[in-house]
């Protein structure tokens, strides 16, 4: 297969036998049908990440007029190994944006923001947390909140920046035990440049880092780069690459890594960042940006309803 296409962007073209595809990823490739079109060929979908326990998906690559039922002579495919994380890093590095379709990325940033991805027990419940603050969505919509200047309605302290990772080991499995819940927004500068950074470590479980695919809302972002181990703010900003990077809305955050990207806060409204396994957004993987709310026009009454909302309704 050769890609071509990722989240609505021309990808530098390149081929690949396996091709990963994170939740909320979209991607094109180009097959060539220059087989023998007498015959059929497998197709196998895997699972990375965490090691299955289903056998591998199939289907068949069929040629016109065959059988599309007759199952190739060929073995199945295997795939890579489900916990190969070289591999998996190998391609996300290869995805550039194509020449002649980038969209240079501005070559400074406004604000800087790091999250540290962990699970921790808040009230005897696991949950995920960023920067030991675990997402807990409000009754009342945050633009809602917002417009109607409803304070009550979430949490006013913003959550924090960055962690304290001049002295946290990724690796170990940590307590965590000021871990808090929350639904405070970050609140950004409208048209600033923000970056985010996002650092995986070990889950609960001795040796076990887990794939996240982090889908924000509302924007596409350049993908400026990825990094194994823990990020270092003074020295790993000067790897970016700020010549050809995809831009894309969903990126993976690999075992034990970190992902960079950027974009333009310059969409006015609140907008959610979160990990796009659905499990993981529900147990607290995800937070909101805030930004140029003031530009909203006036709501519908019609949208009204929720809690502390109820009031603003038309008779």
């Amino acid at each position: 297969m050769t890609v071509v296409e990722a989240d609505g962007h021309y990808v530098q073209p390149f081929a690949v036998k396996n091709l990963n595809i994170y939740s909320g990823e979209t991607y094109s490739v180009l097959v060539k049908t220059d087989q023998d079109p007498s015959k059929n060929y497998w197709m196998g979908l895997n699972v990375v990440g965490r090691k299955p326990d289903t056998p591998t998906g199939l289907a068949i690559f069929n040629y016109h007029p065959n059988d599309p039922q007759r199952y190739p002579k060929t073995p199945i495919p295997i795939g890579p190994l489900w916990n190969d994380k070289d591999y998996r890093m190998a391609q996300s590095l290869a995805i550039k944006a194509r020449k002649g379709y980038i969209h240079p990325p501005p070559l400074t940033s406004d604000r800087q923001i790091i999250l540290l991805n962990t699970q921790n027990f808040i009230n005897g419940y696991r949950r995920w947390s960023l920067n030991n603050v675990s997402l807990d969505l409000p009754h009342v919509p945050y633009l809602i909140a917002l417009k109607k200047n409803l304070k009550q309605a979430f949490h006013q302290t913003p959550p924090p920046d960055t962690y304290g990772y001049e002295n946290y080991d990724i690796y170990k499995v940590q307590d965590n035990t000021n871990a808090t819940s929350s639904n405070a927004i970050y609140r950004l500068k409208f048209n600033s440049t923000v970056d985010i950074i996002l650092q995986n470590a070990n889950t609960m479980i001795l040796n076990n880092s887990e794939t996240h695919p982090w889908h924000l809302h509302g924007h596409d972002f350049w993908v400026l780069g990825y990094g194994k181990g823990k990020f270092n703010p003074k020295n790993d900003p000067k790897k970016y690459n700020l010549v050809d990077p995809i831009m894309k809305n969903t990126v993976p955050l690999h075992p034990y890594g970190w992902t960079a990207l950027r974009f333009k806060a310059d969409n006015p409204g609140v907008w959610a960042f979160h990990c796009h396994v659905e499990a993981h957004f529900y147990m607290g993987m995800g937070v909101a940006f805030e930004e140029g709310v003031e530009k909203v026009g006036e709501l519908p009454s019609s949208i009204m309803g929720c809690v502390g909302s109820k009031r603003f309704q038309n008779p």
